[in-house]
């Protein structure tokens, strides 16, 4: 995949004070003995939540790394399937997560993750806590019952994405069923073709066996009469 980070990186350009840069998701597969770096740039005084699932290639794990603009390694993990970081208050500049598969000679991974902003202001804070409890005193049925409702979409949503990722799942492990049974189709048909082979020869070899033995035995002298 070339150059990964420039696209994470168009996603926010401008002054640590703008708004935050809109949420990402990104799928990739990791080969074999690499290592895979992203940069995305962040404003500073906000929120950064980092999710990371492995969702194909044998024992789903990775190992995870996720550095401060300054440097400083905030999140280092081994061999892990998934994982959820959040950053507050972030740093304005642009943070490195790093996904390493050096480890596995053989397989590749295929690896999910999403970055979501939100501003992370003190004062809207508060404001927000107080208005939210004078609002839970003055509450009627009606609205408590549209939270409520609220409440029950929201854990759709979340079961929604849950079994997406689930689908995701079982048709990798189809795809990985129906390599395998190939593999096992191919490696029949040629031991069938070689069996035959070697039945044939046997057979041959058999044949002349016998005839050479009978040709010991039979007398080539000619009777005068």
């Amino acid at each position: 995949m070339a150059a990964p980070w420039l696209w994470l990186l168009a996603l926010w350009a401008g002054p640590a004070a703008a708004s935050p840069p809109p949420d990402a998701e990104v799928t990739f597969v990791l080969p074999a003995g690499r290592r895979e770096c992203f940069y995305q740039g962040a404003p500073g005084n906000a929120s950064l939540e980092a999710e990371y699932q492995v969702i194909g290639g044998a024992g789903l794990d990775v190992d995870f790394s996720l550095e401060s603009p300054s440097g400083l390694l905030l999140v280092s993990e081994y061999r892990r399937s998934d994982g959820a970081h959040t950053v507050e208050p972030t740093e304005a500049g642009d943070y490195k997560l790093c996904f390493d598969n050096s480890f596995s000679t053989i397989s590749e991974k295929l690896v999910f993750f999403e970055l979501i902003f939100d501003s992370a202001q003190e004062d809207d804070e508060e404001e927000e806590e107080e208005e939210g409890d004078a609002w839970v005193e003055a509450a009627e049925p009606e609205d408590t019952l549209d939270v409520k409702i609220e409440d029950i979409k929201e854990s759709i949503e979340t079961m929604r994405s849950r079994l997406e990722r689930s689908i995701q799942m079982q048709t990798l492990l189809r795809a990985f069923e129906a390599r395998d049974r190939n593999l096992q189709e191919s490696n029949l048909g040629r031991v069938n073709f070689w069996s035959a082979v070697n039945l044939g020869v046997l057979v041959v070899v058999a044949f002349l066996q016998v005839y050479m033995l009978k040709s010991l035995f039979e007398d080539k002298r000619t009777v005068r009469t």
